[in-house]
């Protein structure tokens, strides 16, 4: 594996913290000044996106052209594309339940606790979760066949994401379809394509940074962590938790595949 130059890597980390946090901190006196919290889900993929780019130019004249640019723009396109359908999705709704719940339950200030518990915590996930993406453009090699498989794999996931969104977006927007569950499309195969594209896109991300094994050991956290969040933590778990009781529901649950996709299992007379 290539040598991997550690010499700007601290102005890397450092000035890619310094992007995560800027953006968090604008979205916190956005969200203090509308009383409305959710505006840090659309922060989540645009300070992804500014960390792109930070790494980017902090990393001018270090590393391959070739693989900066292609790990930076897969991040900047993937991360422009969730703000985006968030902000779009959100238009003309009020607070998140989940926020409204935790702030209500809140030890002294909620402002500060919000602070806190959603935005500095948000943004240290950022710059945890982009660690390849700050290590990958410090890589003299060329892109190779890891990285082509990394782009193979963020490929397919953005596109699950995509494909998967719209279709519930078109499901959504039906008004026959009030109160009923999506099971149609990627969702009969998978019940979050959303977040299985997501896991998909930060493996894929992470292979860039694979072409030495200093910097394939010290990111592996990253999609580890990305892993367990999608999985377990605020992705697919509470996702459920919030659906379950949901006419039709338990029904769609048990034919189709909790997070990996795989074929429906046939539905039983009764459903």
């Amino acid at each position: 594996m290539t040598a991997f130059d550690t010499e700007a890597l601290p102005q890397v980390l450092a000035a890619s913290a310094g992007a995560a946090f800027t953006v968090m901190l604008i979205t916190f006196a956005v969200g203090t000044a509308r009383r409305m919290h959710r505006v840090v889900d659309i922060a989540w993929g645009a300070a992804f996106a500014a960390v792109a780019a930070v790494s980017w130019l902090v990393s001018d004249g270090q590393g391959d052209d070739g693989r900066r640019a292609a790990v930076v723009l897969a991040t900047v396109v993937w991360g422009l594309r969730l703000a985006l359908h968030i902000a779009w999705r959100g238009r003309g709704h009020g607070e998140d339940p989940r926020y409204a719940r935790m702030l209500a339950r809140a030890p002294g200030n909620p402002t500060l606790y919000a602070f806190r518990k959603i935005y500095l915590l948000q943004g240290l996930l950022v710059w945890l979760v982009s660690l390849p993406v700050q290590f990958a453009v410090l890589i003299p090699r060329p892109l190779d066949a890891l990285a082509a498989l990394g782009l193979a794999l963020w490929l397919v996931g953005i596109s699950f994401e995509a494909v998967g969104d719209f279709q519930l977006g078109r499901f959504k927007a039906d008004p026959a379809n009030k109160g009923r569950i999506m099971d149609r499309g990627l969702w009969s195969w998978t019940r979050h394509p959303n977040y299985f594209g997501d896991f998909l896109v930060w493996w894929g991300l992470y292979l860039f940074a694979c072409a030495s094994w200093q910097p394939a050991l010290a990111t592996v956290v990253s999609p580890l962590v990305m892993s367990g969040l999608l999985i377990w933590g605020s992705g697919k778990r509470l996702l459920e938790a919030h659906m379950a009781g949901r006419p039709g529901y338990d029904a769609y649950k048990a034919r189709t595949s909790g997070f990996f996709p795989w074929p429906p299992r046939e539905r039983s007379p009764a459903q």
